[in-house]
């Protein structure tokens, strides 16, 4: 019985063990028109195995270049392409530049860090300090959402002088968030009124 980890590795394994068996043949194959005959019958039978590729532009390219992958480049044949060099195939891709976020709070979210550039646009007044509460409420219940049961309100604030580069500073103002049970039973009873007493009132009809 042959077992598949005592065989050679798969170049291409979509095209599976005997289509490598095939260009191994072709590898063979002394005499170059008959070498040539057997390359194209391979590019067909591949063909077959992609009919859904066959309206891809350049299609039988892509399949001529697999072939010569698949042969580990030592396919001499006469192909009506150029024929690819190994280097072209294992150059490393460049690497993709992703955006930095930063990674400090990050139980926030990702836009916060534009909230709070928008507030810091506004003029001070009491627009702007109405929102500069209404971020800190929120930065509030993002962090229940994913840390803890409890936060001091003195951490949020913390938090918000840090994120805005000290530019919102309500560190010595007598600032008091939403509490944190009163967060909670609005969230509860919201959730049981949901469908509840509403659907009751609905479906309640006075009787006389």
């Amino acid at each position: 019985m042959e077992y598949n980890t005592d065989r050679t590795d798969l170049i291409i394994p979509e095209y599976g063990r005997n289509v490598h068996k095939m260009v191994d043949y072709c590898l063979s194959i002394e005499d170059r028109e008959e070498r040539n005959k057997t390359a194209l019958a391979i590019i067909e039978v591949m063909g077959n195995l992609n009919p859904h590729l066959r309206d891809v532009p350049d299609f039988k390219h892509k399949l001529w270049d697999q072939l010569f992958i698949m042969s580990d480049f030592k396919l001499d044949v006469d192909s009506p392409y150029d024929i690819p060099a190994r280097e072209t195939f294992i150059t490393a891709p460049e690497k993709l530049e992703y955006p930095e976020k930063s990674k400090k709070y990050r139980f926030y979210g990702i836009n916060l860090k534009a909230m709070i550039a928008e507030v810091l646009k506004k003029e001070d007044g009491e627009e702007k300090d109405a929102l500069v509460l209404v971020l800190a409420n929120h930065m509030k219940k993002s962090y229940l959402s994913w840390n803890r049961d409890v936060v001091d309100d003195k951490t949020i604030i913390e938090h918000l002088y840090d994120l805005s580069d000290g530019k919102i500073d309500l560190r010595d103002q007598e600032v008091v968030l939403t509490a944190t049970g009163d967060t909670k039973k609005k969230r509860t009873y919201d959730s049981k009124n949901k469908g509840g007493h509403g659907q009751r009132n609905k479906n309640y009809r006075h009787k006389k």
